[in-house]
């Protein structure tokens, strides 16, 4: 939660005490360099030796509570039929709304199965933003095609709007009308849009979305994987949800959709997944496939200790000092960095702080990969591996031509109950120093391209050894550290 101090000043209170702890080491801008050289200046291939802050994501790197560890200490371990699968669609029935449920070995999991069972070739799915593997999985499906329909306001970096992840209605309709209804297989929302920043969309617009699904005939599907982040959001800013609490919001979400899914990496802390409705026709499509790419229908890919976890989880996610404590961070972090004259994404939403790379460094064309640059450039000056989320993240045509993003963002996760307020403050300071030093700042460009999600295994070098300039004036400046 957020408090204010006798000072004025707010900040972000952690409602949570450790009581285990994980050495982290900074290791000096020489070794930091030459880590990022050997990575291919891709921060996903860096080790965790090399790294201060591993800032990279929030899937799967939360701090799971005392309860969770607890409960994987009892669980039915059973292949078929365990009642710790049954005490999670308790769960499932309890917060969500849903009476059926199946796991999945995380949210991909259920893209794909999703995917391959109700769109085909030459189908479009209207979403509100894509994300990178749900992309993926609607195009391998032999043609079908993933459409973004969002808001004027969503590509805007620097904005007061507060729904950015709203789905335009008008163009709903009219992409409806353009294709048919029999193109469409169903309409997705994705809660938070991780990709335009993490920011959430209204209930209001999530209501107008439904009507003209049932309109048409189209089934809704909820990817809420960051959901209580969403609904965290519209208590904060939508009126008449002020005094709702961040479960019922959740709830009334859930009941909006005909189909959900999630990965349970985010919000329960658990790796893991499910696909739930209260649609006994929808559900009865996915089931029969389950076994085939993930497993029997009570474990679906997951350990039942990781089960049990989700199970507890599910019930924690909903607590707004969970739901709110990576958002309070978040929005301090960002505030921070507004004051001193950042590019950074705005309002804050959940999941991480992004940097604009375009503003941040102009001078870098996008066919040189500015969001990649940045975020190697962040990795050799503070230690902290962040992500990048523009051009490279995205995937070339058919023809090999490069696919522009339309945003060049450098995400720096705040994964839930992992850091500390100085930890936020010791980001502050050294994305200010980069800033300070932008200009030694070049681009990137690929050595080696793998055909499909390249951002995860591809290698890039910088033009002009333009780390070595940099690592050179840190240490010139502030030492080895």
């Amino acid at each position: 939660m957020s408090i204010k101090l006798s000072s004025g000043k707010e900040i972000p209170v952690e409602m949570h005490k450790a009581r285990m702890v994980q050495k982290i080491w900074l290791s000096p801008v020489e070794e930091r360099l030459k880590a990022i050289e050997e990575a291919g200046y891709n921060t996903f291939l860096l080790k965790t030796k090399d790294m201060f802050l591993d800032m990279l994501t929030d899937s799967g790197t939360n701090a799971m509570s005392d309860n969770q560890f607890a409960a994987m200490m009892k669980v039915d371990d059973a292949y078929a039929g365990s009642m710790t699968f049954y005490e999670f669609a308790d769960a499932v029935r309890d917060v969500l709304g849903y009476k059926h449920v199946m796991n999945v070995h995380q949210g991909r999991a259920a893209e794909h199965l999703i995917s391959k069972v109700f769109a085909k070739s030459g189908d479009v799915v209207p979403t509100n933003y894509h994300f990178t593997t749900t992309k993926v999985h609607i195009e391998l499906t032999g043609g079908a095609t993933c459409l973004e329909i969002y808001t004027d306001e969503a590509l805007k970096t620097e904005s007061t709007f507060p729904f950015k992840g709203n789905m335009d209605p008008q163009k709903l309709k009219d992409t409806i009308e353009k294709y048919g209804r029999e193109k469409i297989p169903f309409v997705r929302m994705e809660a938070t849009t991780n990709l335009l920043g993490g920011q959430p969309f209204s209930m209001e617009n999530l209501k107008e979305i439904k009507r003209i699904c049932i309109q048409y005939g189209i089934p809704l599907v909820l990817d809420g994987s960051l959901m209580c982040e969403n609904a965290y959001l519209i208590r904060q800013r939508e009126r008449g949800y002020e005094n709702k609490t961040v479960a019922e919001i959740v709830k009334e979400m859930c009941d909006i959709a005909d189909l959900f899914y999630m990965s349970g990496r985010k919000n329960t802390c658990v790796r893991g997944g499910c696909i739930a409705t209260n649609n006994k026709e929808l559900f009865e499509k996915i089931q029969p496939w389950l076994p085939v790419y993930e497993g029997f229908f009570t474990y679906g890919g997951m350990s039942q200790r990781e089960i049990a976890a989700m199970a507890i989880g599910m019930r924690e996610m909903v607590n707004p000092d969970l739901a709110g404590c990576a958002i309070e961070q978040i929005k301090y972090f960002i505030k921070r960095l507004v004051e001193t004259r950042i590019p950074v994404v705005t309002p804050p939403g959940g999941l991480a702080c992004h940097l604009d790379a375009m503003k941040f460094l102009p001078h870098i064309p996008q066919s040189q990969y500015p969001a990649g640059a940045l975020t190697a450039a962040l990795y050799i000056a503070s230690g902290i591996r962040s992500m990048e989320r523009g051009t490279i993240s995205m995937e070339r045509d058919e023809e090999g031509n490069e696919v522009f993003s339309d945003l060049e963002l450098t995400r720096i996760a705040l994964p839930r109950r992992v850091y500390t307020m100085s930890h936020i403050e010791y980001a502050i300071d050294r994305i200010n120093w980069l800033y300070n030093h932008r200009d030694l700042i070049k681009g990137l460009k690929f050595v080696y391209e793998p055909p499909v999600l390249r951002f995860f295994l591809g290698k890039l070098e910088a033009i002009d050894n333009w780390g070595r300039g940099l690592s050179e004036a840190f240490k010139n400046e502030l030492g080895d550290y």
